[in-house]
């Protein structure tokens, strides 16, 4: 079959190259053709083809276009994604991509990439341990996006299934455990900083931004107002809190209170204000230089350091802040409470009530 309209051409056994018309060059006066593999039946090719022509005559058929998978992520990162999302986001989104989506799909291109292969990558992830739903969630929205930009015709993500996964434990401390960890810390130079994470719930980026005007010492509270976010190449800067609401009032222990006030003296007495950055100056926790403190190296040198030395668990620097809610939900304090304000735990310490 041949014209105007366009052209059935068989490839082999049930193989069809289809070839859309579009048009004459405008230079050349040549015929324009987009053309398209159909596996199956004449009757699938012929299918195709109308529907490309009704397409056409509406104005919303375009030619696929031929960039990589790899190319266009590159794109869509710079363009798409970077002004929207926090930079530490931004280089998680980087990281996932090229761990799992780029060395499986990454040379196809994009306008050629199949649910089939897709599905196949998360399976592959789910076999080696894995969890595929971030992954898919980041790929998702890249395809949605080339959709929107007219460069794929439809998102394949859309049509694939997430393997099931395992519900992993989130790892907390028990109570005495808890115990633990603050006596062992006590003998850390940062010992007033794990203090503050143990008993207030509050993320470390967020922790790690605290300014001393943020303290209340005479209401008992501290300000979420910011966060603290490294970037890339070295730096840091403050950024937005991770959502509207992450902006709140945060209730101190009595014993925490008293920690900062005493940290606080101590800080304005030995400080070198001479060094570090200017915009660190009203920061609470700081290194030795003044500047603020590097999560990585911390996690490294003290926190690890602390739970090996009080035979804890391996934890995550974060899962303080789920230990913080499991102690205090144990200590009696109502969970509508601590979702609404992330109240800190009871004064009297990690003790149940009775």
């Amino acid at each position: 079959m041949a014209g105007k309209a366009g052209q059935i051409i068989p490839r082999g056994e049930r193989t069809w190259l289809v070839r859309v018309f579009m048009g004459r060059d405008s230079e050349s006066g040549k015929h324009k053709y987009v053309n398209k593999t159909i596996h199956g039946t004449q009757r699938n090719a012929q299918a195709y083809l109308s529907r490309s022509q009704r397409d056409r005559d509406l104005g919303v058929f375009f030619e696929p276009s031929r960039i990589s998978l790899d190319g266009y992520l590159d794109k869509w990162l710079e363009t798409a994604a970077k002004p929207k999302l926090r930079a530490k986001t931004h280089r998680d989104y980087e990281a996932l991509l090229r761990r799992y989506v780029r060395p499986a799909l990454g040379c196809r291109p994009a306008s050629k990439i199949e649910p089939l292969e897709i599905q196949g990558l998360y399976a592959n992830m789910q076999e080696r341990g894995l969890s595929a739903p971030f992954t898919h969630a980041v790929l998702r929205a890249a395809l949605h996006q080339a959709v929107k930009w007219k460069l794929i015709p439809q998102n394949p993500a859309l049509s694939v299934d997430l393997p099931k996964q395992a519900k992993g434990e989130i790892q907390v401390l028990n109570p005495q455990q808890a115990r633990d960890f603050l006596k062992e810390a006590a003998q850390d130079p940062y010992h007033v900083f794990f203090a503050v994470a143990l008993t207030t719930g509050m993320r470390p980026s967020e922790y790690l931004a605290l300014k001393w005007p943020d303290v209340s010492f005479s209401k008992g509270t501290v300000s979420i107002a910011r966060t603290l976010e490294p970037i890339k190449g070295g730096g840091w800067r403050f950024a937005d809190t991770k959502r509207a609401r992450s902006r709140r009032l945060v209730k101190l222990q009595a014993s925490v209170l008293k920690l900062l006030a005493d940290y606080r003296d101590a800080q304005v007495r030995d400080r070198d204000l001479s060094n570090g950055d200017v915009a660190a100056a009203d920061l609470i926790f700081v290194n030795s230089s003044g500047n603020p403190l590097n999560e990585r190296n911390l996690v490294q040198r003290n926190f690890q350091v602390i739970l090996e030395r009080a035979k804890l668990p391996r934890i995550r620097l974060y899962d303080l802040r789920h230990t913080a809610a499991t102690v205090a939900l144990g200590a009696g304090v109502p969970a509508k409470a601590l979702l609404i304000s992330r109240l800190a735990l009871p004064p009297q310490g990690f003790r149940s009530r009775s």
